[in-house]
């Protein structure tokens, strides 16, 4: 029952304005796509992206705390999450890596595996001007009865967030956006 909770922090983020956009989206499922200037090189935004704990908000996981989050850095690693007793989530498996250039997931992150969702994440770094061009790309499938585009946008402000806090984190040290 933990993900109804999660689907609620969802659906609920729904209205933050996002700097992702949803390239597609129809009853079977959705894409996002977005692409996020960081100033720093490819290589020190990868080991950043790697160390997900450091950068995911933990109002984003099921144990509540980001810093039971990791990566494992290999074909077939884990993107899991710890929860207390022993107890873990495989949110997505690690099925492309190439450090500092390409990172591919594939799975069902958080409230999306309740439902028999799946999707694939892809990470792009290259070379940009001042740092780094970030292009992510989520695209999920699956089956919902109101129809898997009706969660495109909240997923979108979800992931939206998640990369802003990428940004923060690689650009300032701290994930949690700036005060203006």
């Amino acid at each position: 029952m933990r993900n109804i909770p999660a689907l609620a922090i969802i659906l609920m983020l729904a209205s933050i304005p996002g700097m992702a956009e949803v390239a597609d989206s129809g009853s079977n499922g959705f894409t996002l796509k977005t692409t996020v200037q960081i100033q720093a090189p490819p290589d020190a935004v990868y080991r950043r992206l790697i160390q997900v704990g450091d950068w995911w908000d933990s109002a984003h996981t099921f144990s509540g705390d980001a810093k039971n989050l990791s990566i494992d850095e290999k074909p077939g690693g884990c993107f899991c999450e710890k929860l207390p007793n022993g107890g873990g989530v495989r949110h997505m498996e690690v099925v492309f890596l190439a450090p500092g250039k390409r990172l591919v997931l594939s799975g069902g992150l958080g409230p999306l595996q309740a439902i028999g969702a799946t999707g694939a994440v892809s990470v792009d770094l290259t070379p940009a001007e001042g740092g780094t061009k970030l292009q992510f790309t989520y695209a999920v499938t699956g089956y919902l009865a109101a129809g898997m585009n009706t969660l495109a946008a909240p997923v979108d402000s979800v992931w939206s967030a998640l990369l802003a806090r990428l940004k923060n984190l690689v650009e300032h040290g701290d994930p949690a956006p700036k005060a203006k």
